[in-house]
């Protein structure tokens, strides 16, 4: 008679208990770089913070008139402009694809030169490095210059094999104009994203990645699976990153759109605050955007970080 035995339950590892001074250890590391940041930021802000609760124009500037203290009156008419809302939605639409974009790139990228010869991989590092380090004004003028109405080279291509892109504006409509600045600033910033995943995807242990082919998982399940879950902590990070900068777009849409399009239609925060302070010479107004943009980014990246730190695959 055959008797069955119950396999032995495993437990998984218990994570190491943080020692009391690990907290103190770290914060003596980022000392430094805390106090430099303190020293360069804080001031700046200041002054944001305390011009957005006065009257200041171009007179008070020029020391012609006395400064008149407003409090609040500023965020309260910024806040009942219907303009100020349609901008700031589409600031976060252009910056939710921009992040979704480079994210998807940069990531899809990463996963690929981990997998392909020396020399490709060099290849795609080198030409991903020079879009990385290209001037942004630079980069916008050779993607105005790549989708020009009459000489560029994408209109001529499209219309070579027969699609109605002759004389194309891509700058005219307002998603036309959106989607391509998106796509420069996708092309500048998944580099980054490249850089950053590769980095985590070259320390998975080569163990994992041997079992997983050896169950017969595929390429994309034992990326989706097992990859991105252990790169998470990196993720976060290029996420973040990519928030922040594509949220705060200026360069970009200031040129390839000249000025933020016609009548306005594809002004994002930072043009709109431009325009704002210095062509409408409110300071006070211009920097109580500058306020309400910091906060948008500090609730939505600590949200963010919250979230993921709340996650089950945090590391």
């Amino acid at each position: 008679m055959v008797t069955l035995q119950e396999a032995p339950s495993v437990t998984a590892p218990a994570r190491r208990p943080r020692r009391k001074g690990d907290g103190r250890a770290a914060a003596l590391y980022l000392a430094p770089a805390g106090i430099l940041l303190a020293a360069l930021l804080a001031y700046p802000i200041y002054q944001l913070v305390l011009i957005s609760f006065y009257d200041y124009g171009q007179p008070q500037a020029a020391g012609n008139a006395p400064l008149v203290f407003l409090g609040f009156a500023n965020y309260a008419d910024l806040l009942s402009q219907a303009q100020f809302w349609t901008v700031l939605g589409k600031t976060v639409g252009f910056a939710a694809a921009c992040v979704a974009g480079s994210l998807v790139v940069g990531t899809g990228l990463a996963v690929l030169a981990s997998r392909v010869r020396s020399l490709p991989r060099m290849l795609l590092f080198l030409a991903a490095l020079g879009a990385w380090s290209t001037p942004a004004i630079a980069g916008s003028y050779v993607w105005l210059f790549l989708f020009d109405t009459d000489f560029g080279l994408v209109n001529e291509v499209l219309s070579g094999i027969g699609l109605p892109f002759e004389h194309h504006s891509w700058t005219f409509g307002t998603l036309g104009a959106f989607g391509l600045v998106a796509a420069e600033v996708i092309w500048c910033s998944f580099p980054f994203v490249l850089v950053t995943m590769y980095a985590g995807i070259k320390g998975v242990p080569d163990e994992v990645l041997e079992a997983a082919s050896l169950d017969g998982a595929s390429v994309w399940r034992t990326t989706w699976t097992i990859v991105l879950p252990m790169v998470r902590p990196l993720l976060m990070i290029a996420t973040v990153q990519s928030i922040i900068w594509d949220f705060k777009v200026f360069t970009q849409i200031y040129v390839m759109t000249n000025g933020g399009g016609v009548a306005g239609r594809n002004l994002v925060l930072n043009v709109y605050a431009y325009q704002q302070a210095f062509a409408g010479q409110e300071y006070g107004l211009g920097s109580a955007i500058g306020v309400v943009m910091t906060l948008l980014l500090l609730s939505v990246t600590g949200l963010y970080v919250r979230a993921q730190r709340r996650s089950a695959a945090w590391l």
